[in-house]
């Protein structure tokens, strides 16, 4: 039994091997790979329908210029919902509770958006730290609070996502607990706080599924604004 409720989310190791390098690595070799057959099976043309819906849903607001990042983006999103979903199950560690891991992703995801547009188009970027018939006085100022808002982004996707998955973890974590503490002495209550954590456990999941598709999402909302 775990002496401290966040042993949970410290990177474990085995022989030496920290085990969030097998965690980050094992989703690329989860999915089947399509063949180049006229058909085939039904797993494959599954999963080909959804990357497929989701790249057409992602790239809609996105100018053409955007479009270039489709298959970086679908990667991610199919990425982050690997790890978020494996990490559900007994024994795993989920690696996208690291805030390291999640700033990993997000300020370079972020910083090339900026400097995309700071390459493309100069003026239209900067023009977003001053909004539109802003009077004189409050020019200094807005400019000032719009760069904080420009560098605290990557900031928001990193801490959004780890606040996210370790909430639920560790809710997770105390009602199973108190599952076990109940189960020797009061049956019905165990019981019913059993029904309370599969129904955590299904919430758990669609904010895993939920979660890496923000990410995604803001990273492509960010690039709209830059493309």
């Amino acid at each position: 039994m775990a002496l401290n409720l966040f042993d949970q989310f410290m990177s474990p190791t085995f022989l030496g091997i920290p085990l969030i390098v097998i965690a980050t690595t094992f989703p690329w070799i989860m999915y089947p790979t399509p063949t180049n057959r006229w058909l085939n099976n039904r797993l494959i043309t599954l999963q080909s329908w959804f990357i497929n819906r989701f790249t057409q849903q992602l790239l809609l607001p996105l100018n053409p210029g955007g479009h270039k990042w489709a298959l970086i983006l679908t990667s991610l999103m199919i990425f982050l919902l690997s790890i978020n979903l494996l990490g559900l199950l007994p024994y795993t560690f989920t690696p996208t509770t690291q805030l390291s891991l999640n700033m990993g992703l997000a300020v370079p995801f972020w910083l090339a958006t900026v400097i995309i547009g700071m390459r493309s188009q100069p003026t239209a970027a900067l023009g977003h730290l001053l909004p539109e018939g802003t009077p004189g006085p409050l020019i200094p100022v807005l400019i000032v609070i719009e760069t904080i808002s420009l560098f605290i982004r990557p900031l928001a996707l990193g801490v959004r996502l780890t606040a996210n998955l370790t909430a639920g973890h560790l809710l997770i974590q105390l009602i199973a607990t108190a599952v076990a503490t109940l189960m020797s002495t009061m049956t019905t209550v165990a019981a019913l706080t059993a029904a309370v954590l599969f129904l955590l456990t299904l919430l758990e999941v669609a904010v895993a599924m939920i979660q890496a598709y923000v990410f995604v999402l803001l990273i492509s909302l960010y690039l709209q604004e830059n493309v």
